[in-house]
């Protein structure tokens, strides 16, 4: 592993700015040692002197320290566009030349990085095993006898052989996350719409992720400061929000014993317990959380409506030139063609009840801890039984992108047969920012290093202590979690610090109008009970613009918690429960919802 070099953005900036190296000679360094490692299947085109050429020139003459990424190199998956050089999608029948970067790599172009070449990769990006490619299955770093994890299995090797600093892939089902695991690397697969699309080969157009391989989490958030920015040409771009902060005192849910799965591989438990106490080292306290909502969305993806989607992205090249896609990749996407806009619609009812319950586990914990992957095989046994193998890997990944979730891949421990293992910190969309804070600390206490180097994982900066510049606000209705109004919270940077009840000095009624419909508290000293509540953390500096938004009858006032505490919240006008319905009977607003649906 020592010859192996450290490639991280943080190093090579140094060296740059030191003067100790150029990008040239990195960019040269970095095509002889990739000829070393042809057997490993990693690229599909390794961009040659004179590709690299005119990048090294826009360079040429820089400070160092003006571009963000100066000099650092990254390879870049095969269905995402580099201008003028061949995009595959891991099918040479289907290639195109693009006029355009992607809008990502415009983005790191722009800031100083250089491209190396595009990577190897599940053909379609459908896999992740790494082994359904014309070009060879790309083979673990660490063990060739190995898959490499897929789809993005070309630029998770490249990283850690040190080809790349960093590298980008795709992630719909888990292919940002599964290699990563198997590779000793962090895999983020970011929120939904957070990095732009624009200029990738669509696998499900609305689920899919641009993913960032790193070394660790340090150089993850270099990179992702680059290429977060909204893209107003992709549909599918959204607005980033600000993430809550990390804390040094947090709750991490677990899902209960029944619920984890190791496909008999006890080694991979083992691990995955150390993980757990290690976040336990760390100020954390564990949750068991119901993963069933969870694992019942995840066989949404590939038993329901979603493989039309996946259809509909190649529809021509599949009904054209069937012939030119592997037997396994075809017989995944081709049903799709098959089934009715009534069969997507029931798809969607179920999912949005999925959801629903899955964002119950929100009230209790910060984040959700998982293996990446319950267990890692060999190429030969993947061949075996290619469909069966690769349902296993994405038992813990399928469903984060149809739950709308941000999640961390990051090492977590080696085998005994010199294999990583991984594990998985998701949280609900655009908390990207708060998971890498608690990856970093989690990588650093288990002692690892980077990638196949000798280099420790650098440690964290310590986490942010209580915000003297925040607001406690108790929320009863339209802005809890989940629902229609929560956005007004968190994209103020608003955290949830606490699903609790009031005293029992309170009643509840059903606003008249809407949507949304609201709810409005009264407190009664007499005939009063205890309401399920919500405290949520506000920044000061966003209260204002909340509280501008708040309609009559409705106000802030101070409201007692049944623990005796008192904090800000939501208070209703008596005038306004002669037309509303009373509901304190139900304990609370969503308990009232539910009733609704019924």
């Amino acid at each position: 592993m020592s010859a192996t070099p450290l490639l991280s953005i943080r190093h090579l900036l140094q060296e740059y700015r030191a003067g100790h190296r150029t990008p040239a000679a990195v960019l040269a360094d970095i095509r002889e040692r990739a000829a070393r490692h042809e057997a490993d299947n990693i690229w599909i085109h390794l961009l040659t002197e004179a590709q690299t050429a005119p990048w090294l020139e826009a360079l040429a003459g820089q400070d160092p320290a003006t571009l963000p990424l100066y000099g650092i190199p990254f390879a870049i998956k095969d269905n995402i566009d580099l201008a003028g050089i061949p995009t595959t999608a891991g099918c040479a029948a289907f290639s195109y030349t693009p006029d355009e970067s992607a809008f990502v790599v415009e983005r790191l172009i722009a800031a100083g990085a250089l491209p190396v070449g595009k990577t190897n990769l599940d053909q379609f990006a459908t896999g992740l095993v790494g082994t359904r490619s014309p070009w060879g299955a790309t083979r673990n770093a660490f063990n060739p006898e190995y898959i490499s994890g897929g789809s993005s299995s070309g630029s998770a090797v490249a990283l850690t052989r040190g080809l790349a600093s960093f590298t980008l892939g795709t992630d719909t089902a888990g292919s940002g996350r599964i290699p990563a695991a198997f590779n000793n690397l962090v895999g983020v697969k970011p929120s939904r719409g957070l990095l732009s699309t624009r200029g990738v080969v669509p696998a499900c157009r609305s689920l899919d992720c641009v993913s960032v391989f790193t070394l660790d989490c340090d150089d993850a958030a270099a990179v992702m400061d680059v290429v977060t920015g909204l893209d107003t040409q992709d549909p599918y771009a959204r607005k980033a929000h600000a993430s809550p902060p990390a804390r040094a005192a947090f709750r991490f849910g677990v899902p209960q014993d029944s619920q984890l799965e190791f496909f008999g591989d006890e080694e991979a438990a083992s691990l995955f317990r150390q993980g757990v106490e290690n976040l336990r080292g760390l100020g954390g306290e564990m949750v068991s959380v119901d993963f069933g909502p969870f694992l019942d969305a995840a066989r949404l993806l590939y038993e329901g409506p979603w493989v039309a989607e996946r259809y509909a992205a190649i529809e021509s090249f599949i009904e054209s030139r069937p012939q030119d896609m592997l037997p396994v990749t075809r017989g995944i996407i081709e049903p799709g063609g098959a089934l009715r806009s009534v069969d997507a619609f029931k798809a969607q009812y179920r999912l949005q009840s999925l959801k629903r319950q899955a964002d119950m586990a929100w009230l209790d914990v910060d984040f959700i801890l998982t293996p990446t992957a319950g267990t890692i095989y060999s190429i030969d046994a993947v061949n075996d039984d290619p469909v069966r193998l690769n349902s296993n890997l994405g038992y813990y990944t399928n469903f984060m992108n149809l739950l709308d979730c941000a999640a961390v891949a990051v090492p977590a421990g080696w085998r005994d047969s010199g294999l990583p293992f991984g594990v998985t910190l998701f949280a609900p969309a655009f908390h990207d920012a708060a998971l890498m804070h608690d990856a970093a600390r989690l990588h650093h206490a288990a002692g690892l290093t980077l990638g196949a180097t000798t280099e420790p994982a650098p440690e964290p900066p310590p986490p942010s202590e209580p915000d003297k510049d925040t607001v406690r606000l108790m929320v009863c209705g339209a802005h809890m979690q989940g629902l229609p109004l929560n956005h007004q919270l968190t994209e103020r940077g608003a955290r949830c610090v606490a699903a609790t009840r009031t005293a029992a000095r309170y009643r509840l009624y059903a606003l008249a109008g809407g949507p949304p419909f609201r709810p409005g508290l009264v407190r009664d000293e007499a005939q009063g009970a205890a309401i399920d509540v919500e405290v949520w953390e506000l920044p000061l500096t966003g209260l204002g613009g909340f509280m501008a938004g708040i309609p009559a009858p409705l106000g802030i006032g101070t409201v007692e918690l049944e623990n005796g505490e008192w904090c800000k919240g939501f208070i209703c006008e008596p005038c306004a429960i002669e037309t509303a319905q009373e509901i304190t009977a139900f304990g609370g607003w969503r308990e009232f919802l539910a009733s609704l649906d019924t």
